[in-house]
């Protein structure tokens, strides 16, 4: 259980951490595209954005479901130890219809075996992008991007950070990824978002 906003507990089921679109790639899977989802602790926006990308997978239908081999989340900056998603967020998840599963921890972005897992590495602010290209170079690095580079409109923006504000920036920041996954969908049903 997580604390809510009222310091109330949370229960905390469903989708984040699991569901259809995890497991190692395969030989039968590596055409598949894999998504990982980077902000700076994965406690509040990279989280978000997995536990929203998979419901919509739902939403997709089955063959969605089966094209992305793995959609998980990371930080550039996690605790080592792990922790559980910010309150804050799952309550903001929770408000929108979205589950987050009760044994997800965050994790730290793992520069050797993330960029040779993913085939796309979708970060929430440049800051994020700046530190990849720094411990893993330019080359490596290449394929992440900007996540709201797939937002229509906002390509180039940057998705903010809500941990230090009140409530209501967390329901702006699912607003934003929202608008990233569907186009993240659409890139995929127009054949944009290959896997290896």
């Amino acid at each position: 259980m997580l604390a809510g906003l009222t310091g109330k507990p949370i229960a905390m089921t469903g989708r984040l951490g699991s569901g259809p679109a995890l497991g190692p790639k395969t030989a039968q899977s590596s055409d598949m595209p894999s998504i990982l989802f980077v902000c700076t602790a994965n406690i509040c926006r990279s989280p978000m954005a997995e536990a929203i990308f998979k419901a919509k997978l739902a939403e997709w239908g089955p063959e969605a479901a089966r094209a992305f081999s793995t959609v998980a989340s990371a930080g550039v900056n996690a605790d080592p130890r792990g922790g559980p998603i910010d309150a804050r967020a799952a309550a903001a998840l929770q408000r929108k219809g979205y589950e987050v599963a009760r044994k997800w921890r965050s994790r730290r972005f793992d520069i050797e075996a993330d960029f040779n897992r993913y085939d796309h590495v979708l970060v929430m602010e440049e800051d994020h992008l700046a530190a990849l290209r720094r411990k893993a170079g330019a080359e490596r690095a290449a394929k992440a991007q900007l996540l709201l580079n797939f937002a229509p409109g906002l390509q180039g923006r940057e998705v903010p950070d809500p941990y230090f504000g009140p409530a209501t920036g967390f329901d702006a920041v699912i607003e934003l990824i929202e608008q990233a996954v569907g186009g993240l969908g659409a890139a995929w049903r127009e054949g944009r978002l290959a896997g290896r």
